[in-house]
């Protein structure tokens, strides 16, 4: 048998100029959300000379904007294609997604970058750029998983489907088409930036809006109104109260390193429209975790809740109660168990090539892992390189040496799940 391991090692690092050139032209094209159609056709025409079978699409239709977890702030997608390619196996063998997105978030304030947000500029093995790490070094794990294998002639027995999708950023349109499309695996890996630790457990989120009501009045003679102001306070805490009740009985152990494992964050607060009066409204507007295996409408229902017993703290939110809307981007919930036989693939395939046993963890944030284990029926496992600490950040980075690990444990993950032809070599 072949000693794969040995031979993937080794033609990675005869590709290793190449590819970190490619992952710099992919940081250099600034994929912000409706100008990512540069990157997508790139990637597509290099699917094709790879000889994947490559569908490269705009997304559109009822069925997809109908459906009920569909998100996003647009509903006209043509700038923003996604991108497959399929690997087309031998036959007989268990099928792999590869899913990664090419959208990314805005550089933000230049002046606070070193360089070029989108220099794709190398320095001390980290390649830096918005996107390096969220995630297009980890898109280039996975291309480089199929790239080695083909390139050592290994034939696979079942399909490997690589997937380059759109707006994750924004909720996950991009994989819910794929999904949609007809695109599902026995199983899918999605090398988002976990710092190469496996996370078969993804927090969903959802976004919501709080209004509150108040009463106007003259500021000189304030004790006549309602301050919507003052209530909001109250509102905030008694959304501090339910995030408090929800993490206390939340006990998974892949959790237990993280302070507050499904946070209720509230991100902006507005109201009033003149010093020298009382504010007669209040918007709030945050992210609520959802816990894998949780229900979002189980999540929703208990804000509601919470929010309603508010009447029991001041009586004005009898009159005048709070109301609750689910609006913007939202990601469904993900869990793998930990006995899957990919899992344990991976452990022994991260620790071949590393020397050291993976650490297992459940997610801080969502991605589009819990879409394609809730309707493709397809468990996917999050794990790749790049630190969350640097995504979204100025001066964004990538360790190279972490996106070749990450594309030979990928290489030799494919080789176990998917089997391989007798007569490779």
């Amino acid at each position: 048998m072949a000693n794969w391991q040995t031979l993937i090692h080794e033609q990675l690092e005869k590709d290793r100029a190449q590819a970190t050139s490619l992952l710099q032209e992919w940081v250099q094209s600034p994929s912000v959300q409706g100008e990512e159609r540069s990157i997508q056709e790139s990637i597509a025409s290099r699917l094709a000379e790879m000889g994947l079978a490559v569908d490269l699409w705009v997304m559109e239709g009822e069925e997809l904007l109908a459906h009920p977890y569909f998100v996003s702030p647009r509903t006209v997608f043509d700038s923003s294609p996604n991108v497959v390619g399929v690997w087309k196996g031998q036959g007989g063998g268990r099928s792999m997604v590869l899913n990664g997105h090419v959208d990314v978030v805005p550089a933000g304030d230049r002046a606070q970058w070193s360089d070029d947000p989108f220099s794709g500029k190398v320095v001390d093995g980290k390649l830096y750029g918005r996107g390096a790490t969220d995630m297009k070094g980890g898109n280039l794990s996975s291309l480089l998983a199929i790239q080695v294998l083909q390139k050592l002639g290994v034939q696979l027995k079942g399909d490997v489907i690589f997937q380059s999708v759109v707006e994750e950023e924004s909720g996950g349109a991009g994989t819910l088409a794929t999904i949609l499309r007809g695109y599902k695996a026995d199983a899918a890996l999605i090398p988002e930036p976990t710092n190469m630790k496996i996370f078969p457990k993804q927090q969903g989120s959802m976004w919501f809006r709080l209004t509150v009501k108040g009463r106007s009045a003259h500021g000189g003679t304030r004790y006549e109104g309602v301050s919507a102001i003052e209530k909001s306070l109250l509102v905030v805490q008694a959304v501090g109260k339910l995030e408090k009740e929800r993490n206390d009985r939340l006990d998974d152990p892949l959790y237990e390193k993280l302070p507050i494992p499904i946070p209720i964050n509230i991100g902006v607060i507005e109201g009033g429209k003149w010093p020298s009066s009382v504010a007669d409204l209040v918007k709030l507007e945050g992210r609520m975790g959802v816990a894998p295996g949780e229900q979002m409408e189980d999540a929703k229902a208990e804000m509601e809740a919470a929010l309603k017993q508010l009447v029991e703290i001041d009586p004005w939110f009898a009159e005048q109660p709070v109301e609750l809307e689910w609006y913007g981007a939202r990601w469904v919930p993900g869990a793998v168990a930990e006995d899957h036989p990919l899992m344990e693939i991976l452990h022994n395939q991260f620790t071949a090539v590393t020397g050291s046993r993976a650490v297992v963890e459940a997610s801080p944030w969502g991605t589009d892992g819990g879409l394609l284990t809730a309707l493709a029926d397809t468990p996917a496992i999050v794990v790749g390189p790049g630190v969350t600490q640097v995504a979204h950040y100025p001066n964004e980075y990538i360790e190279l040496n972490d996106v070749f690990r990450c594309a030979e444990i990928f290489a030799l993950t494919l080789i176990e799940w998917c089997g391989v032809e007798e007569e490779s070599k």
